[in-house]
């Protein structure tokens, strides 16, 4: 059997392409961040108590504004 391998040159992306990748890459952690922590608002105790979080540490994640790791 013969293995044929592709070799190809990356080239870096461009200045602003590389700023437009790391906005769009920041404001989909946001969002992720957005929607696990409304879905952990949702989350009955036994649940929150299955995934190793008490009542109290949920709400502080609840309340870390969307930015905030």
């Amino acid at each position: 059997m013969i293995a044929l391998t592709q070799t190809k040159t990356v080239q870096p992306l461009p200045p602003f392409a590389r700023v437009a990748f790391v906005v769009a890459e920041t404001v989909l952690s946001w969002e992720i961040r957005r929607h696990t922590r409304r879905k952990l608002k949702h989350l009955d105790a036994y649940l929150l108590r299955d995934i190793g979080l008490s009542a109290h540490d949920a709400q502080v994640e609840i309340d870390k504004p969307f930015w905030q790791g």
